[in-house]
């Protein structure tokens, strides 16, 4: 299911607190390779796909969130389609500390200030924390969506 997230008339400049030993940053590019290998090893090469793409966009879009030198978690947008955010995937050691929304919000931010109006959270697996996070609603008949034809390893 995909899911719409209204960029306008929303503030997510205020970015959720991850806490203060969790950093929330753009990778630099001696650091593709180690983020393109760490999603690929975590979340499979579709995934690992979709950050190559984003991380080749200029200005790149794509946010990490570490803890001094550990990568815990990632988030993309204008990677399968422009538009659309995710993927998003939060290692178990940075879960349930607020990573995965201060990633969330740091995208839309961007999203908005880059002049989309909405953002479209494709292929969502965790539709209650898109709705909380950042009040998407889910778009009808959006299943398989933009991944009907995908070529899968």
């Amino acid at each position: 299911m995909d899911m719409l997230i209204k960029l306008y008339g929303t503030d997510f400049s205020n970015l959720a607190n991850p806490g203060a030993d969790i950093r929330i940053r753009k990778p630099i590019g001696p650091e593709h390779g180690v983020v393109h290998a760490w999603v690929a090893n975590r979340f499979g090469l579709g995934w690992a796909s979709e950050l190559q793409v984003a991380l080749g966009n200029r200005p790149s879009t794509v946010w990490i969130a570490v803890r001094g030198a550990e990568l815990l978690a990632f988030a993309c947008y204008d990677a399968t389609a422009r538009g659309f955010f995710g993927p998003i995937g939060v290692a178990e050691p940075g879960r349930g500390q607020g990573v995965g929304t201060a990633l969330l919000r740091a995208s839309l931010h961007e999203m908005r200030t880059a002049g989309y109006g909405y953002a479209i959270a494709g292929g969502v697996g965790a539709p209650a924390f898109f709705s909380r996070a950042a009040a998407a609603i889910e778009i009808p008949d959006s299943t398989p969506g933009l991944y009907l034809d995908q070529l899968r390893f």
